[in-house]
């Protein structure tokens, strides 16, 4: 089974990129983050063409989330349970299917903007109902894994330059820490450092070069349960998605799993 997640920016703008990559990746299960579209607008007839279902969370402009299965979807559950609201609002931004015996969750986490900000304040308070949410699937003896943009970088090898980071969000104490108590409910990170290239990062702005300069982020992430991790026969990012005209900000990011 290969599973990934991929923060798409922007679904309607990248659907023809994504319906092509789906098909030469021989994705299974993928796990979308930042649709950017409104429920209605959700492309379900062109990937249920290449034999896609799809559990959908989206609100319109900004966030959302989905689980796309060509190999079967139940037991969805569309928001965060329990999860905070920001300004009056539950933001789209989790969503979870079992696909054929795997559990996942598709996350996108809050940015937090800067800290201090009380954007950053509401990142810390999903992240701690993110953890509460998965605590039962993460003990669970079934394969289970939330995947997605967790807008932090787990270590410091995890950004290009840590001293550009100095002060900002996504490699706070408090970030880390938050992230760290999530995968102590039972959690693993399954994507090894390195991999293929000595920093194998997800994320890269559009501004200033980043891409080719590889001044990146690796903040898009797969966590796994110990049934989950236990299957992980390979796991990659697709940097050759990052390239050419159109593409989003992210990488996909590729787990192989032998169960």
């Amino acid at each position: 089974m290969r599973i990934a997640t991929w923060n798409i920016n922007s679904i309607t703008v990248r659907l023809p990129r994504l319906l092509a990559w789906l098909e030469s990746s021989g994705t299974d299960v993928l796990c979308l983050q930042e649709l950017k579209c409104a429920p209605e607008a959700f492309p379900a007839e062109q990937l249920r063409e290449l034999g896609y279902e799809a559990a959908v969370h989206a609100g319109g402009r900004w966030n959302g989330v989905a689980v796309v299965s060509r190999i079967g979807i139940s037991e969805t559950v569309t928001g965060l349970p329990g999860g905070p609201e920001y300004d009056g609002l539950n933001e789209p931004r989790a969503v979870a299917a079992t696909c054929d015996g795997v559990r996942v969750w598709s996350v996108y986490v809050p940015n937090g903007r800067e800290v201090g900000h009380p954007h950053y304040a509401y990142k810390l308070r999903w992240l701690a109902a993110l953890r509460d949410a998965v605590r039962e699937d993460a003990a669970a003896g079934r394969p289970f894994a939330v995947l997605g943009d967790f807008n932090i970088a787990p270590a410091d090898e995890d950004v290009w330059d840590i001293a550009a980071f100095e002060g900002a969000t996504h490699v706070t104490a408090e970030e880390r820490e938050a992230l760290a108590a999530l995968r102590g409910a039972g959690l693993t990170d399954v994507v090894p450092r390195p991999l293929k290239y000595d920093r194998p990062f997800t994320y890269w702005d559009y501004r200033q070069l980043g891409f080719p300069k590889n001044r990146g982020m690796r903040i898009d992430l797969v966590l796994g349960n110990k049934a989950f991790a236990a299957g992980v026969g390979d796991a990659y990012v697709d940097r050759e998605e990052r390239k050419g005209k159109g593409a989003s900000d992210h990488a996909p990011v590729v787990v192989d799993l032998k169960l």
